[in-house]
């Protein structure tokens, strides 16, 4: 049976933003795939309300898609903001996997202010999917966290990539590819993650890194 798909955005778009929607359409392949709106974002509001209010209506919404649809295994994606508050989630909600768009490891891109204390918590296997031009995600510093983290965790680099995942048109044309390209590549990294979920769910006392770089 194909997986349940929790797909939640960033801290500065909804849902509705194109590259939210390219990326649900893309993931669709792959599972039921149903999005929210966090409240601040429905209410019209900027700025993020607190991480428990984030966390309950995360909560609320995989509750919703869960009665939705009734699948026996659950997959929460998210991009920047919405992969971090999926990672708070799983500490409360049992579900399959997390997979990370551009996971927000430095506070306002600051080094010395690491959110990375859900990271060492979590026991659901987690596949990051990082730009390497990330400012709010140096790869050194999420190495070296991964290093330390218990749950199965595995990696997709962008070579080039920003923090939406985005390659520069200079580099792609220097490496004679595309964007699309580029993303076809994310896109098969996270379905062969989601693949191999029984597998790291069995192995979680051997199996905790997998580094794969394009």
């Amino acid at each position: 049976m194909r997986p349940l798909l929790l797909f939640a955005p960033g801290a500065g778009a909804p849902s509705s933003h194109p590259w939210m929607q390219r990326w649900k359409n893309r993931l669709s392949e792959t599972g039921e795939i149903e999005t929210f709106d966090y409240d601040y974002m429905r209410e019209g509001r900027k700025r993020p309300d607190p991480l428990p209010q984030l966390i309950g209506a995360h909560r609320k919404a995989l509750n919703w898609a869960r009665e939705r649809h009734r699948h026996e295994r659950t997959i929460l994606v998210g991009k920047s903001m919405g992969g971090r508050i999926g990672c708070h989630v799983s500490l409360e909600e049992k579900v399959d996997g997390l997979v990370c768009l551009g996971y927000p490891l430095c506070a306002m891109g600051d080094r010395t202010k690491l959110r990375d204390q859900v990271l060492r918590a979590l026991t659901a296997p987690i596949l990051f999917v990082q730009g390497s031009r990330d400012a709010l995600c140096p790869l050194d510093l999420l190495e070296r966290v991964r290093a330390e983290m218990e749950a199965p965790n595995f990696l997709h680099v962008v070579e080039g990539g920003d923090h939406s995942l985005r390659v520069s048109k200079r580099q792609l044309q220097a490496s004679s590819q595309t964007q699309e390209d580029v993303d076809q590549r994310v896109f098969q990294s996270i379905a062969e993650f989601m693949a191999g979920l029984p597998l790291a769910n069995e192995s979680l006392g051997s199996q905790h890194q997998r580094s794969a770089t394009f």
